[in-house]
């Protein structure tokens, strides 16, 4: 028995190859889904006009307030009259914080003004004791110029006993002077010109300054120095500073522009050589 025969249809070459194409929705589904959407979008509007309508409406409220009874009354008049006190306390602080500073300042004003006082009182006493010292060696002076002339009336090459005496007296009535380079008196003074003034008084004529005054006379040793020598520093010849030895080992001179006319211990500055013209 022979077999049927199957038809050849003839297929395209691509045949093989599944379509990429997108599946057509169906006009069924396609209606149901727009349905759909419609549906919800009138849902929300429909909600949202009920919203719009629910905020619209106002919400009322009612609070009851406590009632003022004659407790509170009492406490709220209470609290007011703490508060007028405290305010009156810190008035009352104040002022006197302000009277205190106010004294304070007054007794400070006053200290002042008597320090002031006290200091004036201070400088006259000063200027009036200044000005008796200066009356009192002006008064030395005189009497010992006045000495000084009738001893010399006499002799002047050689002095009169005594001579020694006037020159110490001339040399400590100027103890106070100042010292100025240069200066020969009468109140003001440098180490030469006060040594020789002080033997001008009895008729001795010295060099002017102290590198002649230390040639002037008789040598004399410093062991064996005595009252009226002249005592030089530096070397004989050229001398820087002269004085006058006055006893008790002390000596007297025109020491420099802090010290002025002092008298001082020979042992704190030894001198380096001494004179006799007496």
């Amino acid at each position: 028995m022979k077999e049927p025969l199957v038809p050849v249809i003839p297929m395209s070459h691509t045949a093989h190859i599944r379509s990429h194409r997108k599946p057509r929705r169906s006009a069924t589904s396609s209606i149901a889904l727009r349905a759909g959407v419609a549906g919800g979008v009138l849902s929300m509007a429909a909600a949202g006009a009920s919203a719009s309508a629910s905020a619209a409406e106002p919400v009322t409220q009612t609070i009851e307030l406590p009632t003022l009874t004659a407790d509170m009354s009492a406490q709220v008049a209470q609290s007011a009259a703490a508060t007028q006190q405290a305010a009156a306390n810190y008035e009352l602080r104040a002022e006197r914080d302000a009277a205190a500073a106010k004294a304070a300042t007054e007794a400070k004003k006053d200290l002042a003004a008597a320090k002031k006082a006290e200091a004036k009182k201070k400088a006259a006493e000063a200027a009036r004791k200044a000005a008796a010292e200066r009356a009192t060696r002006s008064t030395e002076r005189a009497t010992l110029s006045a000495s000084a002339s009738a001893s010399t009336s006499t002799s002047v090459s050689a002095p009169a006993s005594g001579s020694v005496a006037t020159v110490i007296a001339f040399l400590k009535a100027q103890v106070g002077d100042a010292y100025v380079m240069g200066a020969t008196g009468p109140n003001a003074w440098d180490c030469s010109s006060l040594v020789q003034a002080a033997y001008k008084q009895v008729g001795v004529d010295l060099p002017r300054v102290s590198q002649d005054q230390s040639m002037a006379g008789t040598d004399v040793p410093l062991s064996s120095v005595q009252v009226g020598d002249i005592l030089y520093w530096g070397g004989k010849g050229s001398a820087y500073h002269v004085g006058v030895y006055i006893g008790d080992g002390q000596y007297l001179d025109a020491a420099n522009p802090s010290k002025g006319v002092v008298i001082q211990d020979l042992s704190g500055y030894p001198a380096s050589g001494a004179v006799r013209v007496l």
